[in-house]
């Protein structure tokens, strides 16, 4: 039996398919930054959270509840459930406390340091090679936020707080990874991810309606707007396409492509929220591009015999 902690073998249409899903999971993922941003603007950040897992869940399990798949058992629940804890109630309530006193540009860049962790924990954890190639890889990617992090942070817009925060949201997805492989939960990723929204949403309605106000939410149409796409478009289809990558690609190679978070992030949220992106930000685009081809790509096979 093969371990999900090494890429998994896939079809030929698969493998076609695979660039389209890269693809979409950065769009859908570094769009979420920006939407959260829309979303704590207009009510606080963690009943929006909780609102949203708990949809997000419900709609998830409702379709093979209904056609009567809705089956999984006891120990790969629970660990769907400790993993919706770090990946979801964790990781995006710090995520978006400190969305609330820094940019989505800066929120999407802090949390793009994730492959850089998590392919160090996946070597020493789950026996994933780290080759020379992958650590000039990572280390480019590195180089590249750390570019933008530098010019960000000299502006001056962003508060400690908050990129605290988000510091504390990089930790909690890195966890989540890292339990993902290494406990390899069996069963279908969409009843997982159904029951990962709904652990974290059970979690964190008490500590939101403890420390929020529900008088504080302001109902127009653009949170109607970010909530609906943080419902369908980041907690289900995101989520999904997420574990995929994780299980096809490996922890390392899936983790790299959220070093294209950061310039994602900061296009959207110039066009969508006018953030300001300057020229020193695109600059350190290069080598997060040339970090990710070092990292994902396959390495070159031995002549046969």
């Amino acid at each position: 039996m093969s371990s999900v902690s090494s890429p998994a073998a896939v079809s030929p249409m698969k493998s076609s398919l695979l660039p389209l899903e890269i693809g979409l999971f950065c769009l859908l993922w570094s769009f979420a930054f920006v939407a959260g941003k829309i979303g704590v603007t207009y009510c606080p950040p963690l009943l929006l959270l909780a609102a949203r897992f708990s949809l997000a869940g419900v709609l998830i399990l409702v379709i093979p509840m209904i056609r009567g798949e809705l089956r999984m058992g006891w120990r790969d629940a629970a660990v769907f459930a400790i993993i919706g804890i770090a990946n979801n109630a964790l990781y995006l309530g710090l995520g978006y406390t400190g969305l609330q006193t820094v940019s989505a540009g800066l929120g999407g860049l802090i949390v793009s340091a994730n492959p850089v962790f998590t392919a160090v924990f996946a070597a020493l954890l789950l026996g994933e090679p780290l080759t020379f190639r992958k650590v000039a890889g990572l280390a480019l990617g590195t180089l590249g936020v750390a570019m933008i992090v530098w010019h960000r942070m000299s502006v001056g817009t962003d508060q400690l707080e908050g990129i605290l925060y988000t510091l504390a949201a990089l930790a909690s997805i890195v966890t989540g990874t890292i339990l993902f492989k290494q406990l390899a939960p069996k069963g279908s990723l969409w009843v997982g991810n159904g029951i990962q929204n709904l652990s974290a949403g059970l979690v964190l309605w008490p500590v939101a309606l403890g420390v929020s106000s529900t008088n504080a939410i302001v109902p127009n149409a653009q949170l109607i707007g970010a909530f609906a796409f943080l419902v369908l478009g980041g907690s289900i289809l995101a989520y999904v396409l997420w574990f995929h990558l994780l299980k096809v690609c490996g922890a390392t190679a899936a983790s790299a492509y959220h070093f294209l978070m950061p310039p994602l992030a900061m296009i959207f949220a110039f066009l969508v929220l006018g953030e300001h992106v300057a020229l020193q930000d695109l600059l350190g685009v290069i080598p997060v591009a040339i970090g990710i081809y070092l990292v994902t790509r396959a390495p070159a096979r031995a002549p046969a015999a």
